[in-house]
């Protein structure tokens, strides 16, 4: 079942199935687990960070419309809140630029904090930023 990104919650699991258009990308320096880089994702409901690692940093352009099967969404150590495919997921190319999406609200800039009635599911604390603040507002 496809989900849309502002449905998206933090969880230590693979079972994120959604489709999403890729507005922008960081390279990140190589780390000692490979090569990954960070791009600034989104649909018609919300945008998101993602993380792509190793060839998924050269497959995927800015414009690339990208669905997304069993991905995980959680805190990556000095990333922040990152949607990938992690080792059970899978990422792939389904077309270029004809998908609408919005800027805003972006899930990763939102601070989520373990629900008290259940410590495996987060709920929304507080908007930390509308926009992105790796990735400047498209014009």
């Amino acid at each position: 079942m496809h989900v849309f990104l502002k449905d998206i919650v933090p969880a230590a699991q693979n079972n994120i199935n959604t489709r999403f258009i890729i507005l922008d990308k960081a390279r990140s320096p190589a780390s000692a687990s490979g090569k990954s880089c960070i791009a600034l994702a989104a649909d018609e409901t919300a945008a998101v960070h993602i993380q792509l690692w190793g060839d998924e940093c050269d497959a995927f352009e800015a414009g690339d419309i990208v669905k997304l099967t069993n991905g995980i969404f959680s805190y990556v150590r000095n990333s922040g809140l990152l949607l990938r495919a992690g080792k059970r997921g899978k990422m792939e190319k389904m077309g270029e630029f004809t998908v609408a999406f919005v800027e805003t609200p972006n899930i990763s800039e939102i601070q989520w904090n373990p629900d008290p009635e259940n410590p495996k599911r987060y709920i929304q604390n507080g908007v930390v930023s509308a926009y992105s603040r790796i990735f400047p507002p498209l014009p």
